[in-house]
């Protein structure tokens, strides 16, 4: 039991707290008062939205509270309220019920009126008619302004909504003010039709472009419906495969980590040789130039097999009486010097041949 009563203790006295807290809470939030002081009543023509407990405030200072409301005289409403630390109230005074927020709650504001100076009214009295305001009607406020709402964000909505319900209770600003900045909206709103208009015909296109297309959109999603279901029915080895391609860049990885080093020096000395091709460039132009040709004649040479290493330009049949250069024919024939074959290539031309041989 002893080692129950501390967290019993603290779980009470936590209680205890919680409730208190709540209940002041719920009295700030339903404005429950303690009902005392001077009680005054005034005749208002409509007090929608008004409840009991709502603040009486004088200078936007908080000096009573709405203690009743009732009917009056079958068209009318009779709100009793009370002030605190006070007994009387100027002969002339006036109750005008405003806004406390934009989600509807309400308070009575006492003014002081034009009546004579050091006349009073003391508990008991009514404020007449003539000398209270109801509230401003938002439901034929706010249509007024509902095309411009439309337009608006959500910010700029309540800041709007705000000031309209502060200018017509006439507690701040003017109607210069209000339309300013209604003026400064709607002019920013201006601004950007452009754009505005440009996204909608951008828009347009698109779908137009859509709905020529149609067929092929059709296509296109039946077939993504397929690979989606390939996918899905090929999970497993779509998972094993990405297992193995994990394993397979830490193999990499492996094979790489221990070459880095060399890998770092073979692009450095990368650099080394491009620069020394670059700065002589003139010779490696006229190498390049002249490889195939000498490539070509490598090939020939180092080739092996049953023929002649010789480039063939043209075959003559020469017949003749007998000499040295020519056949040993007998005595006495005519010369003849028959062409079988000849090349027109250039190398078997004279130029040709003086450009080989200085190659």
């Amino acid at each position: 039991m002893r080692g129950l009563a501390a967290p019993l203790i603290k779980l009470i006295v936590f209680a205890v707290v919680t409730v208190l807290a709540t209940g002041v809470l719920a009295a700030t939030i339903a404005n429950v008062g303690g009902g005392g002081g001077t009680k005054f009543h005034a005749i208002f023509s409509d007090v929608t939205s008004l409840n009991k407990g709502d603040d009486i405030r004088i200078a936007g200072v908080r000096v009573g509270q709405v203690e009743e409301i009732s009917v009056f005289d079958e068209r009318q409403a009779r709100v009793t309220f009370s002030l605190e630390e006070r007994d009387w109230l100027p002969a002339g005074a006036t109750a005008t019920i405003r806004f406390r927020n934009l989600v509807g709650q309400r308070y009575i504001a006492l003014g002081q009126g034009e009546g004579a100076q050091g006349e009073k009214i003391t508990g008991g009295d009514t404020i007449p008619i003539e000398r209270t305001k109801p509230a401003v009607n938002l439901t034929t406020l706010f249509d007024g302004f509902r095309p411009l709402f439309q337009t608006l964000s959500a910010d700029d909505v309540n800041k709007l909504s705000f000031q309209i319900i502060q200018v017509f209770q006439g507690e701040a600003g003017t109607i210069d003010d209000l339309v300013r900045s209604t003026a400064s909206l709607t002019n920013t709103i201006a601004d950007k039709d452009r754009v505005i208009g440009a996204v909608i015909d951008n828009l347009n296109t698109v779908l137009a472009t859509i709905d020529q297309r149609d067929e092929q959109l059709d296509s296109l999603l039946v077939n993504t419906q397929a690979l989606v279901s390939g996918l899905s029915a090929d999970r497993a080895t779509v998972g094993s495969a990405v297992a193995s391609m994990a394993g397979l860049t830490d193999a990499v990885s492996d094979v790489l980590e221990p070459t880095r080093p060399s890998i770092a020096q073979s692009i450095t000395a990368l650099e080394q040789v491009t620069s020394n091709l670059n700065a002589n460039r003139d010779e490696v132009d006229r190498v390049l130039e002249t490889l195939p040709v000498k490539l070509d004649k490598l090939g020939r040479v180092a080739s092996s097999g049953s023929w002649f290493q010789y480039y063939l330009c043209g075959i003559d049949i020469i017949a003749g009486p007998g000499s040295v250069p020519y056949l040993n024919l007998p005595t006495g024939l005519p010369t003849v010097n028959q062409p079988i074959y000849t090349n027109a290539a250039k190398r078997c031309s004279q130029e040709g041949m003086q450009e080989l041989q200085g190659r």
